[in-house]
């Protein structure tokens, strides 16, 4: 699923909610166990990609070792065998942002939060990763709740998308993506739902 509204309604505050890093003032967020993934990569910068990947599972008590192990294998099928040493200053936008999602996977949560993730990379580099996540969920599928401005990037990469008011934040439209995988950002049918997701975000 993904959340698109205006800047100021909520969609961050809803993901850490969710993560169990902020409490409501009222009422319960019921959720499966998720793992956030933010906008900036928050890579250790002395850390190499591997450890930096590993780091969830070190968290959660497994060993250097071991851990190193899963996040090599991880980084390879991600691309980035070779670049496993590297520190994330060696590494491009798109690599930084392939090894933030392999720490956040690894976290082992059935529940993924994705806060941005390609707000920071050009325009370019960012269609590239979103053409790559596609391809990664569909290896190993998770349920995924996304939170992005892009409308565009909403509807190629959702099953659904979630239209929300200005603060505060009020659901003003669920909107399903039923086209078929991969998408094309000219299939007709999703230039229709971009015309009205736009207009339900023009219209509040």
């Amino acid at each position: 699923m993904v959340v698109v509204g205006p800047s100021g309604c909520g969609k961050t505050t809803l993901l850490e909610l969710v993560c169990g890093l902020i409490e409501p003032d009222a009422g319960t967020v019921h959720a499966a166990p998720a793992a956030l993934m933010a906008q900036d990569d928050l890579l250790l910068p002395w850390a190499s990609a591997l450890d930096n990947a590993a780091l969830a599972l070190r968290v959660a008590g497994v060993s250097r070792e071991a851990g190193r192990e899963q996040a090599g294998r991880l980084l390879a099928d991600f691309g980035l065998a070779g670049f496993e040493h590297s520190r994330p200053r060696g590494l491009s936008g798109g690599m930084r942002q392939r090894v933030a999602f392999a720490r956040t996977l690894l976290a082992g949560r059935p529940l993924l939060c994705l806060d941005e993730p390609f707000a920071s990379l050009d325009a370019l580099t960012r269609q590239e990763m979103q053409s790559w996540l596609a391809g990664a969920l569909a290896r190993d599928p998770r349920t995924v709740l996304l939170v992005t401005h892009d409308v565009e990037e909403a509807l190629v990469l959702g099953d659904r998308v979630v239209v929300l008011s200005p603060r505060p934040g009020r659901v003003v439209a669920t909107l399903p993506v039923d086209a078929p995988r991969p998408r094309r950002r000219t299939d007709p049918a999703l230039v229709a739902l971009r015309a009205r997701v736009l207009e339900e975000l023009g219209s509040r």
